[in-house]
């Protein structure tokens, strides 16, 4: 999300200026890769550009390409191979295929509005994206993306009905599995390759606390671009390290953050009693990961009272109270702790066990069938 905030930020800073752009998007991965499917860029046909597709290796050719694309108005499909001999970014140890779609951006183009929903609001987004047609059909040309609707549930200015049908069930698995993915459409003479990707809000932090400790979990928050939410006597803090704060709640008052699936809850009020009770107000919200700061036998002591006031949490509450909370990388500062804390809220919400990668038997990222 971070990405494409700051390539809608560069677009509309360039509104009032009459230079083109293309936008570049790898849309298929084979093997091993820096980025994966989703990663894209914003180039403008004076060579400034926003995002990336590569670790550095790509970026070079496909600005020089976006910039042919953008002259001839027409989109294309570039394949890097970086295992092979004499090609863009071998040596550098990746040994994939990428296959990038480069798509010049028109008047007509709904491409940055589509991006610009999907940083509107913390639902799902999905966005459906022609990246082969063996048909140069006016509905369906390479590159033609179209937003879903959820709440009518159909694709936006999809005009071709069968295609139209198709996707919308593929969409659902695509949901329901948290997974883009490319499908493969065929009708009568006509093969179209989809590429369905998924784009997910930006993680929440809500934060209940206002020790010094917190100012590197801000910061640190602010560098990953996730939406923070902090709870506590804002007296305390200084002003300047709150900026980044999307949402300040008083902690007199009875407001309080809105708490969904994709949150991370950190607990550090250093006060027993005020953990005690927001533990006991969240452990039934969307939350997958609660973060109690404190050594174990602080909790231990929790649960305790908790089962002494007739209150006893299941085995799925607790698997989803992380206390102690980090991971053990020999954390003691504030600043280390914040990073320990990232690390381990970054594995549960993405599903990771956050051990050592070398560790790690088979690739470091999914592959997609």
């Amino acid at each position: 999300m971070k990405e494409i905030k700051s390539i809608l930020q560069l677009y509309n800073s360039y509104k009032n200026s009459p230079e083109k752009c293309a936008i570049a998007q790898v849309v298929r991965v084979e093997e091993s890769s820096y980025r994966r499917e989703g990663a894209r860029m914003l180039v403008f046909e004076s060579g400034v550009f926003e995002g990336g597709i590569s670790g550095g290796c790509l970026e070079g050719d496909a600005l020089r390409r976006s910039q042919v694309a953008i002259l001839r108005q027409q989109p294309s499909i570039v394949t890097y191979d970086t295992s092979l001999e004499n090609e863009i970014g071998v040596g550098l140890g990746c040994n994939g295929i990428i296959d990038v779609l480069i798509s010049p951006i028109s008047e007509n183009s709904s491409t940055l509005e589509m991006l610009e929903k999907c940083v509107s609001d913390r639902g799902f987004h999905i966005i459906a994206t022609i990246t082969d047609t063996n048909m140069e059909a006016d509905n369906i040309p390479l590159g033609k993306s179209f937003y879903y609707d959820k709440e009518s549930e159909t694709l936006e200015d999809c005009k071709h009905d069968g295609l139209r049908i198709f996707l919308q069930e593929k969409i659902q698995e695509v949901l329901q599995n948290h997974k883009s993915k490319t499908y493969k459409f065929e009708k009568d003479e006509l093969e179209v390759r989809v590429f369905i990707e998924l784009i997910p809000p930006q993680f929440h932090l809500a934060i209940y606390g206002d020790n010094y400790d917190v100012y590197p979990i801000l910061e640190l928050a602010k560098l990953m671009d996730w939406d923070v939410s902090l709870v506590g006597n804002i007296q305390k803090l200084k002003k300047q390290k709150l900026q980044s704060v999307n949402n300040i709640y008083l902690k007199e008052d009875e407001a309080r953050p809105d708490i969904d699936s994709r949150t991370a809850i950190i607990l550090m009020a250093h006060d027993y009693k005020t953990d005690y009770a927001n533990l006991l107000n969240l452990i039934n919200s969307d939350s997958i990961y609660i973060a109690s700061l404190g050594p174990r036998k602080r909790f231990d002591k929790m649960i305790a009272e908790f089962k002494a006031n007739g209150i006893e949490f299941t085995e799925e509450e607790l698997n989803r109270i992380y206390a102690p909370c980090g991971l053990e990388i020999g954390a003691n500062t504030p600043e280390e702790i914040a990073l320990s804390l990232f690390s381990e809220i970054l594995s549960v919400l993405s599903g990771k066990k956050g051990g050592m990668l070398r560790e790690k038997i088979g690739p470091i990222h999914e592959r997609n069938n």
